[in-house]
């Protein structure tokens, strides 16, 4: 069967592509956005790693409701919620009631968000197309990345706050049409070993979060900065990026399938650490952290279907797939919250970007180590050991 012959994941992928155009028109403006309403960049990440926390202690509380409501009904609550944000960010003005109520409400949505998505993502998935479409949801993410930040910008500069962040909360909340008419996943009652299965899983997303934390989030705000925060700048840059992306996410995703698993974690390995270093030595030089913007799409699209193929395969021969998301989430949290609060440091400390953004190569790496060890030559995206 071909991967595009199944249809609850054509219908997760098709709400993962409105998803996108929400978080790629509002979502990656959130900090820079926080950043000019007057909140100091070591702040803007301490927030960042607060709302990491809140997710880690909320997260407990995603298995009994989404036993009681279903995994499909938490998902669907989750997309809806993650909207929570948008209407409060043109209310901030530095540290303010605002600003608090976005640490406190950002949480919710995204706990119950991204724990129930790579569950019911790794359940209703097809292990032998597991590259295949974990890269067609790249792919059609970063089509709609291209757009996205432009129309985010556009609506920024033309509207103002007011105008763009509620558009970005309707898209949001429409991105849950799609999984209306997906399938019903059961959660398993006691199953025995639920968390345990996922130790190996939870590092390696622990790993990610590091490298997020570096690549991702403090990248941003040092990417804004040096582009003079300009919106219009700092979405083009994001939009041009995308436009990079879009095409490599499918060939990755197909050569993991093919059974060449090391090689496609060995070249995303390499291609992460060269962006990485491109963009903590681009800082300061706009055209040159616009190129260190754009490569960085290749690493979107070599290291995601490679990390993620091999979980999504753990999750769903695991005892409990939401229970595996559960710990493999938390993972992740730490790790992310972890690399900000660290990059926070050392910027308040009078330190420029570059070494906050090189904190992600710890993550990388250690992760590359245990990925390569663990992919089976000649073989798809087998499942790790624990």
């Amino acid at each position: 069967m071909s991967f595009f012959g199944n249809d609850a994941i054509n219908r997760v992928n098709l709400h993962s592509t409105i998803q996108a155009l929400a978080q790629g028109a509002g979502g990656v403006f959130v900090l820079v956005y926080l950043l000019k309403a007057g909140v100091p960049a070591p702040l803007v990440l301490v927030s960042m790693a607060a709302m990491n926390g809140g997710r880690l202690l909320l997260r407990p509380f995603v298995l009994p409701l989404a036993r009681r409501i279903g995994l499909r009904a938490t998902l669907v609550a989750g997309t809806v919620l993650e909207a929570a944000i948008f209407p409060f960010l043109p209310l901030v003005r530095g540290i303010d009631l605002a600003f608090v109520a976005i640490v406190l409400i950002g949480p919710v949505g995204s706990v119950l968000y991204w724990t129930s998505y790579h569950a019911y993502f790794a359940s209703v998935g097809d292990d032998e197309h597991r590259g295949g479409q974990v890269g067609v949801r790249q792919a059609m993410a970063a089509v709609v990345g291209v757009v996205a930040p432009l129309l985010g910008a556009w609506g920024l500069a033309v509207g103002g706050p007011w105008l763009a962040f509620p558009a970005v909360a309707v898209v949001q909340v429409l991105a849950a049409w799609p999984l209306l008419g997906a399938p019903l996943v059961p959660i398993a009652v006691d199953p025995p070993g639920g968390v345990r299965a996922a130790r190996t899983a939870m590092a390696l997303m622990a790993c990610d979060g590091i490298f997020a934390g570096g690549y991702h989030y403090i990248w941003q705000i040092a990417l804004f900065l040096t582009l003079g925060e300009s919106f219009a700048a700092y979405g083009g840059a994001v939009a041009l990026a995308a436009l990079v992306g879009a095409v490599f996410s499918l060939l990755i995703g197909r050569h993991i399938d093919a059974g060449r698993g090391r090689s496609a974690i060995l070249i995303a390995f390499l291609v992460a650490v060269g962006v990485l270093a491109f963009r903590a030595f681009s800082l300061g030089a706009p055209w040159l952290a616009i190129g260190a913007n754009a490569v960085g799409a290749l690493v979107e699209a070599l290291w995601i279907p490679a990390l993620m193929a091999p979980l999504y395969t753990m999750a769903k021969a695991s005892p409990c797939p939401l229970r595996f998301s559960v710990a493999t989430e938390a993972g992740w949290d730490l790790g992310c919250a972890g690399a900000c609060l660290i990059g926070a440091a050392m910027v308040a400390l009078g330190h420029t970007f570059v070494a906050p953004i090189l904190v992600g190569l710890a993550g990388v790496s250690t992760a590359f180590a245990v990925l390569w060890r663990r992919y089976v030559a000649g073989s798809g995206p087998a499942a790790l050991p624990t």
